[in-house]
């Protein structure tokens, strides 16, 4: 029973990350222009729009690389 409180848990950490990482990432999408960004692929046909923003995907991973590297290291 204790393994599924700790299931349980964790979880709900993970919900409320996903929560803040979320609204971070519509406020950026509201208040800046990230489809100009350059590598940015923008496929245009009739009635439907594809952006894949290859560049901003890899600055994203590298900062959440580091800091997850920061907060791993500070904890030890």
């Amino acid at each position: 029973m204790q393994e599924l409180q700790i299931i349980g848990r964790w979880l709900v950490v993970a919900g409320v990350i996903l929560a803040v990482l979320g609204s971070v990432i519509w406020l950026l999408a509201r208040y800046t222009n990230l489809q100009n960004l350059p590598g940015t692929i923008k496929i245009e046909t009739s009635g439907i729009t594809c952006l894949i923003p290859l560049l901003a995907s890899i600055v994203f991973s590298i900062l959440v690389t580091i800091i997850l590297n920061v907060i791993i290291r500070g904890k030890n």
